[in-house]
C-alpha cells in the first residue's frame, strides 16, 4: 500500500503525469487524439477519444433510450433532481409492465469504443500516439443514469435492468479491444451527492452501498485490462451539486474500494474545486490508503486563474502528500467552450513532468 503520511520538504515540484477524464470538445475522435496527442503525448498513459457529438453531456445522450422502451412511461410532475432549475421530468415503469423482462436498447457504449479504437490502433501502428498509451474507455455508474431520470420508487429495479445492459456492453468491448491495450474507468459523480445526503434515493446507506457498487463494478473489468475511478462532485454550469467541504468523503470511498477489490487498481482521480489552495481541503489524504500500482491524480487543473492559480493548488496538496501525485481537471471538458481547450492542455504540460 502507499501512505500519505505528510510532506516531503522543498517548494513547489512538478507533479507526474497527466490524467484526461473523458470529455473533450472537439468535432470528433480525430480532433480530440490530435490535439491532445501533440498537446500532452509525453504526459500520458491513457488517452480518451473525447466522447464527442452526442455524448459530450455525458449520461444526457442516454435519456432518449428510456423514453423509447415500451416498459416505461412519464411519470407525474415533481420536484427533484441534482440541479433543480431545468431538471428533466423523470419516467417510472408503466403500471404492468414486468420490469424483469425489459430488454434494453443498445446504449451506444460498445459501437463508440470499438469505432473510435480502430482510428486509434492506426495513429499508434503509424507513430502518432506513444506505444506506452492505452486506450481509455469512460463509462458511468449505472446508479447515476437512472437516478435522474427515474422516480425513486423504481430506481432500484431499473438500476439492475441498466446494469445488465451495461456490463454487457463492457463485455463487448473487451472482446474487441486487445487488454494490453485497454482502459476502463468508471465515472462516479451522482454518488456523492447521495453521501452528501443532497438527494433523495432508495439508497438507505450510501457509505456501504456506494462503495459495493464501485467494488462489483471494478470486479467486472477482467484482469489485463487497466481499471481506474473518476469521484465526482459534479461540474453542470461549471460548479458542483455542493463545495466538498474536503476530501473526507473522497477518501472514505478510495479507501474502502482499494481495500475491496480482487483485482489491480490503476488509477484514482479526485476533483479540487478551484478556490482551494489550502491545506485543509488536502489533509484528509494523509489518511488515504492507495496500493503500490495505484497511479493518483488531482484534478486541480482550472482555467481560472491560469497556471498561477495551478501552481497555489499543488502546492497546497504538496504540503500535505508531498510529489506522489499526477494532474487533471476536476472533471471532463465536454461542457467546455472549444477554444479554450488548447490553453487548458497547455496549462496541464507546463505544470505536469513528462512520463
Amino acid at each position: 500500500m502507499t501512505y500519505y503520511s505528510g510532506a516531503t520538504g522543498g517548494g513547489v515540484r512538478r507533479p507526474r503525469g497527466v490524467h484526461l477524464v473523458g470529455s473533450v470538445p472537439l468535432a470528433d475522435n480525430a480532433a480530440v487524439f490530435s490535439e491532445v496527442g501533440s498537446k500532452l503525448g509525453k504526459h500520458l498513459r491513457r488517452m480518451p477519444d473525447g466522447e464527442t457529438g452526442k455524448r459530450s453531456s455525458w449520461i444526457r445522450w442516454q435519456f432518449p433510450l428510456f423514453a423509447a422502451t415500451p416498459q416505461f412511461e412519464e411519470a407525474p410532475p415533481e420536484d427533484g433532481g441534482i440541479y433543480r432549475e431545468g431538471a428533466p421530468r423523470r419516467l417510472q415503469i408503466r403500471d404492468g409492465a414486468p420490469i424483469n423482462e425489459v430488454e434494453m436498447p443498445d446504449l451506444g457504449y460498445r459501437d463508440a469504443a470499438i469505432g473510435s479504437y480502430e482510428l486509434f490502433a492506426r495513429l499508434k501502428e503509424e507513430g502518432a500516439i506513444a506505444k506506452r498509451v492505452r486506450f481509455q474507455v469512460s463509462l458511468p455508474t449505472p446508479l447515476a443514469v437512472i437516478h435522474g431520470r427515474f422516480i425513486p420508487r423504481d430506481q432500484e429495479a431499473v438500476e439492475g435492468a441498466y446494469e445488465k445492459k451495461l456490463l454487457e456492453e463492457l463485455d463487448g468491448i473487451v472482446a474487441a479491444v486487445p487488454s494490453d491495450q485497454l482502459a476502463i474507468q468508471w465515472d462516479t459523480a451522482v454518488e456523492f451527492s447521495l453521501l452528501e445526503g443532497i438527494l433523495d434515493s432508495f439508497v438507505t446507506d450510501p457509505e456501504v452501498s456506494v462503495p459495493e457498487r464501485l467494488i462489483r463494478l471494478g470486479n467486472r473489468v477482467p484482469e489485463g485490462v487497466q481499471l481506474g475511478y473518476h469521484l465526482c462532485y459534479g461540474d453542470l454550469g461549471h460548479r458542483h451539486f455542493v463545495e466538498p467541504a474536503d476530501t473526507s468523503k473522497l477518501v472514505m470511498v478510495a479507501n474502502a474500494v482499494t481495500a475491496g477489490l480482487g483485482r489491480p487498481l490503476h488509477w484514482l482521480h479526485m476533483p479540487v474545486p478551484r478556490d482551494r489552495t489550502d491545506e485543509a481541503y488536502f489533509a484528509p489524504l494523509r489518511g488515504m490508503e492507495l496500493r503500490s500500482e495505484t497511479e493518483f491524480y488531482l484534478g486541480l487543473v482550472h482555467l481560472t486563474g491560469g497556471i498561477e492559480a495551478t501552481k497555489a493548488r499543488i502546492a497546497g496538496a504538496q504540503a500535505v502528500i508531498g510529489g506522489n501525485f499526477g494532474v487533471a481537471t476536476e472533471c471532463g471538458l465536454g461542457r467546455r467552450n472549444p477554444e479554450t481547450i488548447p490553453e487548458l492542455l497547455a496549462i496541464h504540460a507546463r505544470v505536469a513532468d513528462p512520463i
